[in-house]
């Protein structure tokens, strides 16, 4: 990189880096990159930040890639990979420079435009949201600007670009298939969550070369805006702040500053995509009526800016994360839990004081209950209601199995009981209190899940594993006992709540950190419970107990689906091996004609092979018998399933039509009829009552051919139609010969909820040549017109040979028709 000599101006600097972006490979860039960063005070990088953080990361309106982080693969391209990665790490160049800049205490602006929408909703009507993260950092557009801005500092603006990339830069570059767990991006989130939260030791100092030691805190800044916060905290009692507290200046609490930004940080880029509704919902009427009173009062003042197009009142949420955005979030769900499973033994009593554990194992404590369990279930619900029913589930399903079993994420210690007891099933009692402060993840969404699974094909051998992890994992030794028990302890009647509350969790005071103003609660089991069913859902929601009879009706229904699917799958194998076994001797040569009336199954056994059957039939049989474990369901109430399944089927065997209602309006599917079809477990065996040569052309058809045939049949059923009517009518040999030929046999009746009057009248002679358009019959041509030609035959001869063998055959085809009379006159 050529610069003048001396200290160049920042406008010259970035123009040199932007012309190196153009005349230099992408290793290079990044050696000039680092060397600049080693060798410029703050004063010049400060200019070029802004423009480097979108160089890596792609702009917000996704329209600049950047680097393409999440695209960028080693076996694709190495050393792009490791450059970019080294350039990244935590104790990187790109690190050094954030840290540089931070010890300077500049600022950047970051639009709130670009938020997550509740938060930008929020933010446009002056509701502060209840995070830390946002305090004393909304600046107001200049005189006639346009847009909110956040005032963000280094860390901050840089970690905010990092996580909202994954939410901003949804298209990928065309053609280009990307594996999540390989990119650089999914390795960088681990590696920023391993080293600004570490299992083991503390949060590494930053590495830069600062005279002045080490990088500050982000210093207090005075409210510049007057604004009420919106969000809960677990508590039956919201508390309602109408202005912005200063940042928190507790030195202990500052040690941790960075670790406390990413988190919050990823949280909200993350799991903060839902409708303001849901946070409505969640608030007191008395956290309501002060949001109300302090918007009529703050709209009357004359500074208020008027409500912008995405503000609270018209949001409507549309997002839908992906299954990339999901598996993201399923490696900070695995981080946290370990990270919150690895305080130390001896501060983990409830007798030893806040006060006495360094700010990290506070972290450690709070970072579960205070960061990600409210946003996480909203999320998980969101994902629950508007993802499709399709195998891609499985992220959403594994991202809530890791949270919903944080015994699985305990970092081992070899002289530790907690080794011998990952080795065991058994869920610990000591997971009790977790599994109470989080009861509606367990309960309500495994009831969601269920009722997701009876709208699924359970044929599916995806669908079927979903259905057997999840039961696997619920009927855990001890877990469903412990589920059972937050249950009566939600429903046990509280007769004195005014004297408990003392003991609420109260809303901290918002500042710099969750932590500086947090004490634990003093509660009891069963008032621990509601707090956290209150806090999540409101007072005046109505719970559904998982082991309630409604949801008992609700897994006797999905174990008769789980019934029916098994049958399902046995009638698929079994006919795949008599189709196999009872091919006649034309098919052996591919010169059976084909049904064209054959409908889709609905499921994707043939996508994946018939071997696949077997372990399906697995996977639904201890999926049924973990259900029997959870919900203690009986064998007789299982044998009454399957007698009565036993029942529905016809003196053939055969499955009878899906459950309908036939009315004046014509025929209707009932709730159990759309399950069936869904499933694949009945099917409307519809007849084509159209004309056979305009039915749709077939993948073994030839387009251009069927379409060339159709009309040269045409013209020759009409040139000759009188005619053949006439030879038809005959009663000698010849007149039954054409019939046989060129009238259509009457096909057996299907079943079908159509009336039969609507079928068209096939009676009349027809030239059909479309079956010369099958691959199969021009490949049996080819080939028997090759073979002649090795015999010295022309085409001629061949031509003449083929017309007599047919003719022979035929005879004795009418032959045989009319000994068994399959036509009437």
């Amino acid at each position: 990189m050529s610069l003048p000599g001396g200290s160049p101006q920042p406008s010259l600097l970035l123009a040199s880096l932007k012309a190196d972006c153009v005349n230099k490979p992408f290793f290079q860039r990044c050696q000039d990159l680092v060397r600049v960063i080693e060798d410029f005070p703050a004063k010049e990088l400060h200019a070029i930040f802004p423009w480097l953080v979108e160089l890596v990361f792609g702009s917000l309106d996704g329209s600049i890639v950047g680097w393409n982080l999440r695209c960028l693969q080693e076996r694709t391209t190495p050393l792009e990979f490791h450059t970019a990665l080294e350039f990244l790490d935590p104790a990187g160049a790109m690190m050094k420079l954030v840290y540089k800049l931070q010890a300077e205490e500049y600022r950047y602006d970051f639009p709130v435009s670009y938020l997550p929408g509740p938060v930008r909703a929020s933010i446009q009507e002056r509701v502060l949201p209840d995070c830390p993260l946002y305090h004393n950092k909304v600046k107001f557009p200049p005189s006639g600007g346009l847009g909110l801005n956040l005032a963000l500092n280094p860390f901050e603006y840089f970690m905010f670009h990092f996580a909202i990339c994954l939410i901003t830069q949804r298209n990928y570059i065309s053609g280009y298939l990307c594996s999540t767990s390989d990119s650089a991006y999914f390795i960088l989130v681990e590696k920023y969550l391993k080293w600004f939260l570490p299992i083991e030791g503390n949060v590494p100092p930053p590495h830069f070369s600062n005279p002045g030691g080490s990088v500050p805190s982000p210093a207090p800044r005075s409210p510049s805006i007057s604004l009420t916060s919106y969000g809960t905290h677990p508590s039956l009692l919201k508390r309602h702040i109408s202005h912005q507290h200063l940042v928190n200046a507790d030195p202990a609490a500052q040690e941790i500053w960075r670790s406390e930004t990413l988190l919050q940080i990823f949280v909200e880029m993350w799991l903060h995509h839902y409708s303001l509704e849901m946070y409505h919902t969640m608030q007191s009427p008395h956290a309501k009526l002060e949001a109300l009173h302090y918007r009529l009062n703050v709209s009357s003042t004359s500074y208020i800016f008027p409500a912008l197009p995405g503000s609270l009142h018209s949001y409507q949420e549309a997002f839908q994360p992906t299954e990339e955005h999901v598996l993201v979030v399923r490696v900070l769900v695995k981080h946290l839990h370990t990270f919150a499973n690895s305080q130390r033994p001896e501060q983990s009593s409830p007798s030893v004081h806040s006060h006495t554990q360094s700010p990290l194992e506070e972290l450690k404590r709070a970072v579960i209950p205070r960061f990600i369990q409210q946003k996480l279930y909203i999320f998980l619900q969101h994902c629950f209601g508007h993802w499709p029913l399709d195998a891609s589930f499985r992220a959403v399903l594994e991202m809530w199995l890791s949270y919903v079993q944080p015994w699985r994420y305990v970092p081992e210690r070899p002289t530790s009981p907690v080794s011998n007891e990952l080795q065991n099933r058994s869920v610990s009692e000591k997971w009790a209190s977790f599994v109470q402060e989080n009861l509606l993840i367990y309960t309500k969404l495994f009831l969601r899940f269920l009722n997701r699974a009876i709208r699924s094909d359970l044929v599916s051998p995806k669908n079927a594993l979903m259905l057997f992890r999840a039961a696997k994992v619920f009927s855990q030794p001890n877990l469903p006992e412990m589920i059972q028990k937050g249950e009566q302890l939600l429903l046990e009647p509280e007769p004195v709540i005014p004297h408990r509350q003392h003991r609420l969790l109260m809303s901290p005071n918002l500042g710099g950190s969750y932590l500086s103003s947090w004490q634990p609660p003093i509660m009891d089991a069963s008032f621990k419970v509601k707090s956290h069913v209150y806090s999540l859902e409101g007072q005046e929601s109505q719970y559904m107990q998982m082991f309630g009879s409604d949801a008992r009706n609700l897994v006797l229904r999905l174990a008769q689906m789980i019934i029916q699917a098994k049958q399902t799958a046995k009638s698929i194998s079994d006919k795949s091996m008599d189709s196999s076994d009872n091919q006649s001797f034309l098919s052996w040569f591919g010169l059976n004609s084909p049904d064209l009336n054959n409908t889709y199954t609905g499921n994707d056994v043939d996508e994946v092979g018939y071997d696949s059957i077997r372990k399906t039939d697995e996977h639904l049989e201890k999926a049924l018998e973990y259900l029997c474990q959870i919900f203690r369901l009986n064998s007789a109430q299982l044998g009454q399933l399957t007698v009565n399944l036993g029942n529905v089927q016809d003196e053939n065997g055969r499955n009878q039509l899906p459950d309908c209602i036939q009315n004046e309006n014509g025929v209707f599917l009932t709730a159990l009829g759309r399950q069936q079809l869904i499933n694949g477990l009945r099917k409307f065996d519809i007849q084509y009552h159209g004309d056979p040569e305009l039915q749709p052309i077939r993948s073994y058809e030839n387009a251009t051919l069927v379409r060339f045939l159709y009309q040269l049949s045409s013209m020759l059923n009409d040139r000759f139609g009188d005619t053949m009517t006439s030879v038809c009518r005959r009663r000698d040999f010849l007149g039954r010969f054409c019939s046989y030929h060129l009238i259509s046999s009457p096909a057996a009746r299907r079943m079908s909820p159509m009336p039969s009057h609507i079928a068209l009248d096939q009676t009349s002679p027809r030239i059909r040549l479309r079956f010369l358009a099958n691959y199969w019959v021009m490949f049996y041509l080819l080939l028997f017109y090759f073979l002649s030609g090795l015999l010295s035959m022309g085409p001629l001869t061949c031509s003449f040979i083929l017309l007599i063998g047919y003719l022979l055959y035929a005879a004795v085809k009418t032959l045989i028709a009319e000994k068994w009379k399959p036509h009437a006159d």
